[in-house]
């Protein structure tokens, strides 16, 4: 998931770089979706381990 987001992250900059303002806006809108979709998943899975008594690290 984090490696989506960082593709599209990279796919917005380049369309804002090459003027395509609407593609680089969808891209860039879909990358912070994935990335704070990441974070959650990461904290969840953090609390899920400790809860169990497992390393979270």
């Amino acid at each position: 998931m984090l490696g989506w987001s960082i593709t599209f992250a990279i796919l917005a900059v380049l369309a804002g770089i090459l003027g395509f303002v609407g593609l680089a806006g969808v891209a860039a809108s879909v990358a912070k979706v994935l990335f704070a979709l990441f974070l959650v998943v990461l904290v969840a899975t953090f609390v899920i381990r400790a809860v169990r008594g497992q390393s979270v690290v």
